[in-house]
């Protein structure tokens, strides 16, 4: 896979995929750049070496139709004002119109196409929509990793059909992190798996045995585990038709000498609703009426003392509803444990990196990833079509 460092770019129209995906309120304003900032290095790269910048981006899931609450118009804004540049925002991504204001473009000069999914074929891969795509293009770029999980028109279509492809500054960085975690990494390695579902996370759990010395499991997805021990877990969220493949996985991890850790405690409520009562329980006493929503105070503890000589961590997931107030203290607390750590720790997942940005402790984490699913394929130990388009994880510089 080659680096945009390799590619000669003055004068050439270079195509751009980026994750523009960013939350907005109720009044179309950003209130999280932090995908913009992240691609900045590569567009001003891109810039001052005098390419002619068209940049593509996807927002929410218009369902292959235009919705105008999901226009990328205020992420043409908010990029102009971070660039200190005008930002062009097309009508759209391909036809005529599209392609002669792109033609016009200056060196050194932008513009940003219309979110990629008021097409129906951008999801569907369509060849003769990345051909269109591809048109416009020089030379494609890919700095976009939260999506290189999907093999979508413009993420892995776009890069077969133009002359010269290269992976962006973020795209790298993201891949040379992973590689360090996992394929090199300095050990003790301490994996920590939450959220609410085995059954997503599975093949990353099965990846991760043969690499981690440490796993650490929470969220609801740690009650199937629990169930496999023979625990009564009341109402709390069980995949029961997972439990005797977790206990499966827990007796291999013990058999290969894997320290395989679970909640001892948990604060439980009889629904989900922050006004509920709560109370906390070892895991042999939760009440048949109610449920597991997050981790106990015993349980932080025991996960802060696996994590305290780590070298290496990885964390994707939460471990309880830490959207509610009430169901946040263990995620909390594990955000704080991870940043106390003297480890490379890597963070993926959409929940983890906000339950650590509502910490304020963003800058005490060695890196978080933009990916959730793209973060989890890798767990799986399986390509992403996006990257394998460009040509694999190695990195030509």
């Amino acid at each position: 896979m080659r680096s945009i460092k390799e590619l000669n770019l003055e004068g050439k129209r270079v195509l751009v995929r980026v994750d523009f995906n960013v939350p907005l309120d109720e009044h179309q304003n950003i209130t999280d750049d932090t995908r913009i900032r992240e691609v900045l290095p590569t567009l001003r790269y891109i810039l001052d070496h005098k390419g002619r910048l068209v940049i593509m981006s996807h927002m929410g899931r218009p369902k292959g139709k235009r919705v105008e609450e999901l226009s990328l118009a205020p992420v043409a804004k908010r990029l102009g004002r971070l660039l200190e540049q005008e930002v062009d925002l097309a009508a759209g991504c391909v036809g005529p119109e599209v392609e002669d204001r792109v033609g016009k473009l200056g060196e050194a000069e932008m513009i940003l196409l219309e979110n990629l999914r008021f097409y129906p074929e951008e999801e569907k891969n369509d060849p003769q929509f990345a051909k269109k795509l591809a048109n416009l293009a020089d030379v494609y770029i890919n700095d976009a990793f939260a999506v290189s999980h999907r093999a979508h028109a413009s993420v892995e279509g776009v890069a077969r059909n133009c002359a010269e492809a290269a992976a962006g500054f973020l795209l790298i960085k993201e891949l040379k992190y992973f590689k360090e975690a996992l394929e090199n990494p300095r050990r003790p390695l301490v994996a920590i798996i939450g959220g609410a579902k085995v059954s997503s996370k599975f093949g990353a759990l099965e990846n991760l045995l043969s690499r981690v010395d440490k796993l650490i499991i929470g969220g609801a997805m740690a009650n199937s585990f629990l169930k496999s021990m023979g625990f009564d877990l009341g109402r709390s969220k069980v995949e029961d038709e997972l439990v005797e493949a977790a206990g499966e996985l827990r007796q291999r991890a013990i058999r290969e000498g894997i320290k395989f850790y679970l909640p001892v405690d948990v604060v439980v409520a009889r629904e989900v609703d922050p006004k509920a009562e709560t109370k906390i329980v070892p895991v042999q006493e939760i009440p048949a009426d109610w449920m597991a929503l997050d981790i106990g105070p015993a349980t932080s503890r025991l996960f802060a003392e696996a994590i305290y000589n780590a070298k290496t961590i990885v964390w994707n997931g939460p471990m309880g509803m830490f959207e509610i107030d009430a169901f946040s203290r263990g995620t909390v607390s594990m955000v704080y444990s991870v940043a106390d750590s003297y480890a490379l720790s890597i963070v993926g997942g959409g929940d983890t990196d906000v339950a650590i940005h509502s910490t304020g402790q963003t800058d005490r984490i060695s890196y978080i990833s933009t990916g959730g699913g793209a973060f989890l394929q890798l767990l799986e130990g399986k390509p992403l079509s996006g990257v394998e388009a460009l040509g694999g994880t190695e990195i030509v510089e």
